[in-house]
């Protein structure tokens, strides 16, 4: 089997291995969500609104009002979803890689997520996976994986 085709399987493997991970901490995300709220089914609920008169069953008033509470329910839904990404390659050995290692980190509107990395050489490519909360770690973090954080910190303080 050519080099090429190895390669191309190579990272046709991490791409699946990646969305596994991500699909993996959606799932325990989901799971630790329901028993904090004490209910599987529990959802962000809207901010009370001022209190309005009733608008009659069917008619555009009323709908547009279900429509408003729908999406603020959809809003904060959506903050806690890993939508937030930011890429660094690097020559982890020098300058005989040519930029294939690099660190991604994905995180939730609350700095909560994963950052990946995956170290290339010619031999060979390592994969690693840390756990993201409030855009720290427990685990240590290289430079890179620092950067790619960091990156996102800064977006997230944008308005």
């Amino acid at each position: 089997m050519s080099s090429t085709l190895a390669g191309a399987f190579g990272v046709a493997a991490l791409f699946v291995a990646v969305l596994a991970l991500v699909f993996a901490i959606q799932a325990l995300r989901a799971r630790t969500v329901s028993s904090d709220h004490g209910s599987p089914t529990a959802l962000p609920q809207p901010e009370p609104q001022p209190a309005q008169p009733e608008a009659k069953p069917g008619t555009v008033k009323s709908e547009l009002r279900k429509l408003g509470k729908d999406l603020e329910v959809t809003r904060g839904e959506l903050k806690e979803t890993l939508q937030h990404l930011a890429v660094v390659r690097y020559d982890a050995f020098g300058e005989t890689g040519g930029k294939l290692s690099w660190s991604m980190a994905i995180l939730d509107d609350n700095g909560d997520g994963v950052v990946l990395t995956s170290i290339n050489s010619r031999a060979d490519a390592r994969t690693y996976a840390k756990e993201i909360k409030s855009f720290t770690s427990e685990s240590k973090l290289s430079p890179e994986e620092e950067e790619a954080l960091e990156t996102l910190r800064k977006e997230s303080e944008q308005p």
